[in-house]
């Protein structure tokens, strides 16, 4: 019976140190799954603040600090002395370093003449350039200047342009690959397509590029003189007029006198008969008043 109590509190006891074990165990568990839990947490966290990040960098480095803008101006000027006045606007245009696109000079009459100028500048001197050419004027009739901002368009022919390029290099990945036929055909014809497209679309930003980094103005000039009168030496040929006056007179007098004789001897019958017919009258009135 002893024996039996004995072994009985040893089982007692022994199952009381395994139960014991166990639940430490199963608290070390827990802890450990809770601490990888909530460092897959904090680990997710870092990974999302630095895609954030490099969101943030990517769109900083898209939107540009300068803008893109396209300028032109429109300029009429008087100016004293037209040719001089042109001739220096066209120095200046050189050493800016621009360039001459159209150049136009009009006489409309002896007192009035004008010239028009289409030149284009670089960004960065246009309006030291405008100041210049206004200097150069006597007056100036109107200045208009406009700007255009095309940054928003700009990015977005970049970003066209970057996912052509992507597509470009995925379908020569695929033409390197292909072994049908069909297949390398049908890759090749799509690669077209796509360099075509970006073709178009760098043609695009290279023109923006180019009207943004260079200024169009147009200048009118107008030149008003005022002319004097000069002597007319054939005005002051005295004897030539005078020999002409005189050949004028002569030339009446001699119409004139041809003209009397030719009307009374062409006319002599009848001028006879009405000579007579007045005497007979003058007779016939003469004779009725004498007293009988």
């Amino acid at each position: 019976m002893k024996r039996n109590v004995v072994l009985a509190l040893l089982l007692s006891g022994l199952l009381v140190f395994m139960a014991s074990c166990s639940s430490s165990e199963s608290k070390k568990d827990i802890q450990m799954e809770s601490s990888s839990t909530s460092q897959d947490m904090a680990t997710t966290e870092q990974e999302n603040k630095a895609e954030t990040e490099e969101l943030a960098n990517e769109q900083s480095k898209v939107i540009p600090t300068n803008r893109k803008i396209i300028h032109r101006a429109e300029l009429q000027l008087n100016v004293k002395k037209l040719e001089n006045t042109q001739l220096i606007i066209e120095k200046k245009v050189s050493d800016y370093g621009g360039y001459i696109v159209e150049s136009n000079v009009h006489r409309e009459s002896e007192e009035s003449i004008s010239a028009r100028l289409t030149v284009r500048i670089p960004e960065q001197h246009f309006q030291k350039f405008l100041t210049d050419a206004e200097g150069e004027a006597a007056e100036v009739l109107n200045r208009n200047v406009t700007g255009e901002d095309v940054t928003e368009q700009y990015i977005d022919l970049e970003s066209r342009v970057k996912s052509k390029r992507t597509v470009e290099e995925r379908l020569l990945e695929f033409m390197g690959k292909a072994e049908k036929t069909e297949d390398l055909l049908k890759i090749s014809s799509d690669l077209s397509k796509v360099q075509e497209e970006i073709e178009l679309i760098v043609g695009k930003m290279k023109y923006l590029e180019n009207q943004t980094s260079f200024s169009t103005i147009e200048i009118t000039m107008y030149e008003n003189s005022v002319i004097v009168p000069g002597l007319d030496s054939k005005n002051l040929d005295t004897w030539d007029k005078t020999k002409k006056q005189l050949a004028t007179s002569t030339n009446f007098i001699f119409a004139t006198g041809s003209g009397l004789i030719v009307f009374f001897i062409g006319n002599l019958p009848v001028l006879l008969l009405l000579l007579l017919v007045g005497i007979g009258i003058y007779f016939g009135v003469n004779r009725m008043k004498k007293p009988k």
